[in-house]
């Protein structure tokens, strides 16, 4: 089934090329699209964390893969697509968790996004501590030496 999305709000920030480490001194704007009103965002300064979910607009078709080595290390197990959170997804969709740092008008700052500069964002929603894991997070071993330089 195809579906279609428009965005809702558009990623500004310094980074204009999607490199795997070093997001956390990125601080990045989001600003509503003209066709979202201001009032999307009323009381959106209520919540420290949000969701973004954004559109991998960069990546190519050819470059869309359903398994491999993360960042090609051959060191780290072949892992299918869904096992990883690569951007040359089959839907090229992201998600992070982001700090809320300052909303003015129809602009909200924030911290760890791991987007590029232009990004279509396609969503916003806050974060609720109900829908966070009850349980302890389990991952492999691979997962904390990939990320390692990420947020740095």
């Amino acid at each position: 089934m195809e579906v279609k999305l428009n965005s809702v709000a558009t990623v500004k920030n310094s980074r204009t090329t999607p490199t795997d480490d070093f997001w956390e001194a990125v601080i990045a704007d989001i600003e509503l699209a003209d066709h979202i009103p201001t009032e999307a965002f009323e009381n959106i300064s209520d919540f420290s964390h949000l969701e973004i979910i954004y559109y991998f607009d960069k990546v190519k078709p050819e470059d869309i893969v359903f398994s491999g080595r993360p960042r090609g290390n051959p060191n780290y197990p072949l892992v299918g697509i869904f096992g990883q959170r690569k951007k040359d997804r089959p839907n090229t969709i992201g998600l992070c968790t982001v700090e809320l740092l300052e909303h003015k008008g129809r602009t909200i700052k924030v911290k760890y996004l791991d987007a590029i500069d232009g990004t279509p964002v396609l969503d916003i929603k806050p974060v609720f501590k109900e829908f966070q894991p009850k349980e302890q997070i389990r991952q492999p071993v691979w997962v904390a030496d990939l990320m390692k330089n990420y947020w740095k």
